[in-house]
């Protein structure tokens, strides 16, 4: 069963890809820009390692080797870069934004006509096999629920790597032992984040086999109206969509409350980096192994690099 499943899932993202690869150009635009919006949205705890430096190491600090040796003029230059960079990631997540949701408006279309299309060559018994309110599940949730994940989905995907990247190449720049405590929880989030993916599937099957059903109703309900009310039947269609409603509700409700549990107990995994950068970078700070400026950007950066893991 868990192979078939695999199979189906690798199936259907060839399918994507299908509808995708003639926009191969603004794909590659779009990535280019989600992660150059991530690097510059990485900077400003390099910048406040920086400034630290400054503060405490005054003219002997990093920038001064690069010839600025004035503090107050170090601050200025600090400055003039941190506007430049919050500029510069502005532009780019306005510039993904732009890209991604336009992408995904042009997937969205593409294969709800696909699909459309697929439901109009069936014979008439197919129909007769299934219920409409299915039928539109598929044509708009569905489809509604590509359109997101190309959305935002997609890019938080690709935010995450870009984290995991260029955080790691700090990491190991500054100080490699810190680093291997800061990396140590992450194949623990990653494999409670597929977990829970896992266990969140049938249940969220379930949601939208309710959702079918109260489709269902109301379109029954609302297409058959004048019969409804010649025959005075409004309070049993009201009884029974209260009892579909009810049904969905309650199915969602146990998915809210598995998926509500999932970062409360990631949050402990985080800890124990956060914890160890913490104790082992303040460690090689008194030692005076460690500057002060760079341990401020450790501790920054931990909580930058292990949180995005629990959304992917």
């Amino acid at each position: 069963m868990a192979q078939a499943h695999i199979m189906e899932e690798r199936g259907a993202l060839r399918r994507l890809f299908g509808h995708v690869a003639h926009r191969a150009a603004t794909i590659r635009l779009a990535v280019l820009c989600s992660i150059l919006n991530k690097i510059w949205d990485l900077a400003p705890p390099l910048l406040i390692g920086v400034a630290v430096d400054v503060v405490v190491t005054q003219e002997e600090s990093l920038l001064a080797s690069y010839g600025v040796v004035d503090p107050w003029h170090q601050l200025l230059l600090l400055s003039v870069v941190t506007v430049a960079i919050w500029a510069l990631e502005s532009l780019f997540e306005y510039w993904y934004g732009v890209l991604w949701r336009n992408l995904a408006q042009s997937v969205q279309h593409d294969v709800r006509m696909a699909t459309f299309e697929r439901v109009l060559g069936h014979a008439p018994s197919w129909f007769d096999e299934r219920r409409k309110g299915d039928l539109l599940a598929v044509l708009n949730d569905d489809v509604n629920q590509l359109e997101r994940f190309l959305d935002k989905g997609a890019n938080d995907l690709l935010q995450v790597g870009t984290t995991v990247i260029v955080v790691g190449v700090i990491f190991f720049a500054i100080a490699w032992e810190v680093a291997l405590l800061a990396f140590m929880p992450v194949p623990l989030i990653l494999w409670g984040s597929f977990r829970y993916q896992r266990a969140l599937e049938p249940k969220y099957l379930s949601v939208r086999d309710a959702a079918g059903d109260l489709n269902a109703l109301l379109e029954n309900d609302i297409g058959g109206m004048t019969t409804i009310q010649s025959f005075t039947a409004e309070p049993l269609e009201a009884a029974r969509l209260m009892e579909l409603s009810e049904a969905y509700r309650a199915r969602n409700r146990e998915a809210i409350r598995l998926s509500a549990g999932f970062v409360p107990l990631i949050r402990m995994a985080i800890l124990v980096g956060f914890t160890g950068t913490l104790l082992l970078g303040g460690w090689f700070t008194l030692e005076g192994t460690l500057e002060v400026g760079a341990y401020s950007v450790l501790v920054f950066m931990t909580q930058r690099l292990l949180w995005p893991l629990t959304t992917g």
